[in-house]
């Protein structure tokens, strides 16, 4: 350091004169018309982006034009910045390509020559400083970074992501002498073989992140399979290897036909707009389509909801524009596979060695290839050959570039009387009748688009949204989801999953039976009728297509038809009440339809979201199979030797507690055949174990335990009854965070509740009897306290109900038998729901006899027995089931 303070400037850099005070009062004059002027600009483009809904074509175009926006500020404000003239401005990452979104970084690096450091020169870091600064306060998103060519280098050696940030380096302005060296010096380190393994590796690690599919319901249109990332990717390995940096320079090198440099750019162009437009609805950088983002994205394109003459929508402005994205999408991932595969094999070109398969199929490194490029436009029926191939052929793992290609340019050929070649439905039956590859055949069919132009019916759902709160998946990906799960209870190795399934699907004879009924399920699904009936319908022609056997289509066409009943039975309602099972089991009417339902329904449940299924409906549905086969083998069930026989099993497992004799009488006498109907033995020995002592004695009783079907908590309170117990326990619940997945009340002949709940909680703990514990001794507390009920709380709703609410519905209805009434609502969850149903019935001092709380995703399904004075009065169940309408009314 001088005296002065001021460090000299170092050899090849040019001072520049003028002290700080005066520099930076420049700067903030200069700041001020770059950021107007930059602004201006901006708002101009967003607005064309806006207003032009046709605006695909032309946006290439309008993000150069925000790039150039961009470019011309940093330019100005750096003619200001007061570095030295050796420096040098380079834009990098997706900026460096010369194209801005709305809201994305604007990535810059200063690249100083080696030797210079900031650290080293004070007035240098001042100016570095100021300049960035002067970037944020021009309105630029800066993401800045300051390295010499040397550490440039050393850096992108031992990190990708540095790597493919520079290998797209771009010189804004400053020493263009500097700027060559550095990239002469970069390009020399690349290893294009290493670069490739490592995007192709950190490719696969970002696909799993997002589920390995493009048809999440809440895509990332950047980051997502099938998104602009995978086509990034593909330009970053062949810019890296020499290939070309451009589609039109891939496809004059080879890698691409000039149809699949088409096909990119217009999927890549939508794909821009959308998350363009996505950015401007939102004001920020978003780049996940959310639900709260749909709509309004979907209206810019111009894409209104269709609407039957009823009224009724059929179609929202966001399901027109999400099919569109997801074919995008899919194409995307189809090409970026072709590419990938061809630019690996340029990469390197000492290839396995072929082994012919047949005249028209080779396997090459584990993969089908062709005979020839023509194959499928001279030879259609080669088509599903291929897929049949893939099931059947030992080692192989997948389809060849070149496979893909000739798929992916075949598909004009794909038309009616390719859908109606008799060969073709041969081949396809056989396909469904293999012993194994069933399920990564029909996915590969479906990612290649052969499946949707095979069964045109498939194609409609392709795409398609469920906006039933528990879907997560598109109605294809659902199809696909659910014949996986069928096809594991067929494979021993996963076995340990589903026992009871895995033993039932041991003895079934046929299981393409189960894989047809699942690939036509839910094909009706988005027409505005019941699905069920038009799939039935559908069903019924491709069987009579494929020369399916007569009885095996009368159990397929059943399966689709009534795929939805064992669920809505089973938790829905009482399955202790022989009448219930009697009608279901004439409904399905012998033991090989059970089955096959009850198979066809685990898999079904299981296929819509990771977080509906739970143990406690496979219990609830394991017990309507058992009691349904009773059923069907037995006759007229006899709800006295039921009863008589649990009694027994009761009595059996209490001997193991050492109770006084007949201990058990006091209880039992005043509980009434109901009760143990609905109750399994070791449960009815359970309460007798812990009430039996306290029978008459007016003391609440409550003991919980960790659940026997499965996870979270079974809790039993036993005390006198009293008109609000039922909300006070619901209330306590809520507030203490569990969830009620079902409620088993009764009220013995003494005026005591024996009540059964099974509660789950988000945050089970490792050590459970502390939280038992405190569950005994607080809702003890809760049910002894005395005073009026609390106002519910209007708890909080998710994004997804606020996007598509699910309209709050109340039947109330008597019974069969003209005792009782069954309470059915359905409304979207939030916290506190059940207690305010619960708090209604309280008011209007009904009384519960069974509640069943089904939660699909963020949708609830609740039905409840109940009886009271006021149900016998027509203005009274208007009024109840007004106050129910409004208590359920999301908040």
């Amino acid at each position: 350091m001088t005296k002065s303070g001021v460090v000299p400037a170092p050899a090849g850099i040019q001072s520049f004169p003028g002290s700080g005070a005066l520099d930076s009062r420049l700067r903030g004059n200069d700041v001020g018309l770059v950021r107007d002027a930059y602004k201006a600009r901006k708002a101009q483009l967003l607005h064309t982006l806006q207003a032009d809904a046709a605006a695909v074509r032309s946006i290439k175009g309008l993000l150069q034009a925000l790039g150039q926006a961009a470019d011309e500020a940093l330019k100005k404000l750096w003619e200001h910045a007061g570095l030295p003239a050796g420096v040098a401005l380079v834009a990098c990452g997706g900026f460096g390509r010369g194209e801005l979104f709305p809201h994305s970084d604007v990535d810059v690096l200063l690249l100083m020559p080696d030797g210079i450091s900031c650290e080293q020169d004070a007035l240098l870091k001042q100016r570095v400083e100021n300049f960035i600064g002067s970037c944020w306060d021009a309105g630029l998103e800066i993401g800045s970074s300051v390295r010499t060519v040397e550490e440039c280098v050393a850096q992108a050696a031992g990190d990708v992501t540095v790597q493919t940030s520079l290998l797209e380096a771009r010189l804004l302005t400053g020493s263009r002498k500097l700027f060559l060296a550095f990239q002469e010096r970069f390009r020399a380190q690349v290893d294009s073989r290493a670069f490739f393994v490592a995007k192709t590796l950190e490719m696969r690690q970002r696909h799993t992140k997002f589920e390995n599919t493009p048809y999440a319901l809440e895509p990332n249109c950047k980051e997502s399979p099938g998104g602009l990332r995978d086509l990034q990717v593909i330009l970053w390995v062949a810019n890296a290897a020499g290939f070309g940096k451009s589609w039109d320079e891939l496809a004059r090198r080879g890698l691409a036909t000039a149809f699949e440099a088409r096909q990119i750019k217009r999927n890549e162009a939508l794909l821009s707009t959308i998350r363009a437009r996505l950015h401007v609805v939102a004001g920020r950088r978003e780049d996940r389509l959310v639900f709260d983002m749909q709509n309004a994205v979907a209206e810019s394109f111009g894409y209104k909801a269709v609407v039957r003459p009823d009224g009724r929508m059929l179609q929202r402005p966001s399901e027109r524009l999400m099919k569109r994205y997801y074919w995008a999408a899919k194409a995307v991932a189809q090409l970026n596979q072709i590419l990938l595969l061809n630019i690996e094999e340029r990469l390197n070109p000492a290839a396995a060695e072929a082994r012919a398969i047949n005249e028209r199929f080779s396997e090459k490194a584990g993969m089908i290839e062709v005979a020839s490029d023509d194959l499928y436009l001279k030879n259609p029926q080669a088509i599903l050959e291929t897929f049949l191939l893939y099931q059947t052929t030992p080692g192989v793992k997948g389809l060849s570039a070149r496979t893909l290609r000739a798929l992916y340019n075949a598909r004009k050929v794909m038309d009616a009387r390719f859908r109606n070649d008799p060969a073709n439905h041969a081949t396809f039956r056989a396909m469904l009748m293999q012993p194994r590859g069933i399920t990564h055949a029909m996915r590969l069919m479906n990612q290649t688009s052969v499946l949707g132009r095979y069964l045109w019916v498939f194609r409609r759902i392709v795409g398609q949204m469920q906006h039933d709160l528990f879907h997560v998946y598109t109605v294809d990906q659902h199809i696909l989801m659910v014949l996986r799960n069928v096809r594991r209870f067929f494979i021993a190795e996963h076995a340990h999953e589903y026992p009871f399934c895995s033993q039932l699907a041991a003895g079934w004879d046929k299981p393409y039976i189960l894989y047809t009924a699942a690939l036509f399920h839910d094909i009706a699904k988005g027409r505005g009728g019941d699905h069920s009936d038009l799939g039935a319908r559908e069903v019924r022609r491709f069987c009579r297509q494929h020369a399916i056997d007569v009885e095996d289509c009368k159990l397929i066409e059943f399966l689709v038809r009534e795929h939805l009943a064992m669920s809505r039975v089973a938790q829905k309602e009482d399955l202790g009440d022989p009448a219930v099972i009697e009608a279901f089991a004439k409904r399905v009417g012998n033991e090989r339809y059970l089955t096959a339902l009850y198979l066809l329904t685990v898999a079904d449940i299981r296929g819509t979201s990771p977080k509906v299924w739970n143990a406690w409906k496979g219990k609830l549905l394991e017990d309507l199979y058992r009691y349904t086969l009773r059923a069907l083998g037995g006759g007229t069930p006899d709800p006295r030797a039921d009863v008589e026989a649990r009694k027994r099993e009761a009595l059996v497992q209490l001997q193991l507690f050492a109770l006084p004799f007949e201990a058990h009488k006091k209880l039992w006498d005043t509980l009434d055949v109901g009760y143990f109907m609905r109750h399994e033995a070791a449960d009815i020995a359970w309460h007798t174990r812990h009430a039996s002592r306290h029978v008459g004695s007016g003391k609440v009783v409550v003991r919980a335990r960790i659940s026997p079907v499965g996870e979270g908590l079974q809790v039993m309170v036993y005390t006198p009854d009293q008109t609000d117990l039922f909300a006070r326990i619901c209330g306590y619940f809520e507030q203490a965070g569990f969830s009620i997945l079902e409620a088993k009340i009764h009220t013995a002949t003494n005026g005591y509740a024996l009540d059964t709940f099974q509660v789950v909680t988000a945050m089970m703990p490792d050590h459970y009897r502390e939280l038992c514990s405190m569950v005994e001794s607080e809702l003890c507390a809760t049910i002894a306290a005395a005073g009026p009920l609390p106002a519910p709380s209007r708890g909080r709703v998710s994004r997804r109900v606020k996007s598509f609410p699910i309209p709050p519905r109340v039947d109330l209805r008597p019974d069969d038998k003209a005792t009782h009434w069954l309470l059915s609502i359905s409304a979207s969850d939030r916290v506190g729901l059940l207690y305010s149903i619960a708090r209604v019935l309280a008011q209007h001092k009904l009384n519960l006899q069974l509640a069943k709380v089904s939660t699909l995703g963020e949708r609830v399904e609740d039905m409840f027995l109940i009886n009271g004075n006021e149900l016998q009065q027509n203005r009274k169940q208007i009024e109840i089931e007004t106050e129910l309408l409004d208590a359920i009314a999301a908040g």
